[in-house]
């Protein structure tokens, strides 16, 4: 996960971070390659546990954790049964030590998250209640719009306000490239393929555009009936409007991949924080985005826009004038999308705010 990545990367020389993961993507059949399964290797500035599915995996991490040699468990969610509901089980019994819990919903708790599956969800959450599972456990939140989230949902539970830690520039992240003009605009989708993610409701506003457009997709295909649906809306869309779906992307070339593209289009559902929209502002593009995350006031700064999904005729209405504008026009306007995303101050705060959010965790009642 890039939160948790970048929490390594920047707060590892004053913590001593050890990470479960699991030893797979999604969907594959065999383990990464050049890791060891179901022990601890060096990662960077870190320690990962590269777990194996099933029994055999969980047994092997509650055997190397048997000592208690870690202060604070960090999980990653509240709804997975992974990533959340059996280490704190396991906790309850005592087959993991008994240490304090921080949990970062990661953006779960949103209006647009828990209209999804919504009475599986409200089940897990009247039962993690009833058991107390979930006792004593103190909440991250990326900002004050996830914190009402998060008590609205759970009620009075302790939640403190940590932004997730922006990843640090790339170097060569500078350069404009501005589509000649007579070409047609090049739009690009980075995300998870779900219905989080709402790609089906980009290309469904993106087939009511006049302008030519290139719309290339990139992401792990998480949910194949949803994928399913989007295939079938890129075969209805009109010959002067192209999308493709490419392939999932590494790391290190995010950066230079988003930058060959005009605009970054994710009408999402709701973000917690929004990595790769940071990062489609640091490689210079403009981002058109929903209002449900915490990249707010965009036309103000000419970085691009944060728009209603009630209203989809603003999104066309966008493409349509920046389709209109002069090359110039659009390499002001990256330059202001690269301005936004490298904020030196924001970046230092943040720092800081986690750095306090761990020690604070820390010092909290197991």
């Amino acid at each position: 996960m890039r939160s948790i990545a970048n929490m390594v990367e920047q707060l590892g020389d004053e913590f001593d971070f050890r990470i479960v993961a699991a030893d797979r993507d999604l969907g594959d059949a065999a383990p990464f390659p050049d890791v060891a399964v179901n022990t601890w290797n060096i990662v960077g500035g870190a320690r990962v546990f590269y777990r194996s599915p099933g029994a055999t995996g969980w047994r092997a991490l509650l055997k190397s954790l048997e000592q208690g040699s870690f202060d604070l468990i960090y999980l990653n969610s509240f709804f997975s049964t992974g990533a959340a509901l059996r280490p704190l089980v396991y906790r309850a019994v005592a087959r993991l030590a008994r240490k304090p819990v921080l949990l970062a919903p990661r953006g779960e708790f949103s209006p647009g998250a828990l209209a999804l599956k919504p009475t599986k969800k409200r089940a897990f959450i009247a039962l993690a209640r009833a058991t107390g599972l979930y006792r004593n456990v103190v909440f991250q939140a990326s900002s004050e719009h996830e914190a009402a989230d998060i008590r609205r949902t759970l009620g009075d539970v302790p939640v403190h306000v940590a932004s997730d830690l922006p990843g640090r520039s790339a170097p060569d992240a500078d350069r404009l490239d501005v589509a000649a003009p007579g070409q047609p605009l090049r739009a690009v989708f980075l995300s998870r393929i779900s219905p989080m993610k709402n790609l089906l409701g980009a290309i469904e506003m993106l087939a009511r555009v006049r302008a030519p457009i290139t719309f290339d997709i990139y992401g792990v295909i998480e949910d194949g009936a949803y994928w399913a649906r989007c295939q079938a809306a890129i075969a209805a869309l009109p010959p002067h409007v192209q999308a493709r779906y490419q392939r999932p992307l590494r790391p290190d070339e995010v950066i230079e991949v988003l930058a060959r593209h005009d605009f970054f289009f994710l009408p999402t559902l709701g973000e917690n924080y929004g990595h790769v929209i940071r990062e489609a502002l640091s490689a210079g593009l403009p981002v058109l985005i929903s209002d449900r995350t915490p990249w707010r006031g965009l036309v103000a700064e000419s970085a691009g826009a944060d728009l209603p999904l009630e209203a989809p005729d603003a999104f066309v209405a966008w493409v349509e004038q920046f389709a209109a504008l002069a090359p110039a026009e659009r390499a002001a306007m990256r330059r202001a999308a690269r301005t936004r995303g490298d904020d030196p101050a924001a970046a230092a705060a943040a720092v800081n705010a986690n750095r306090t959010l761990l020690l604070r965790a820390l010092g909290a009642a197991a």
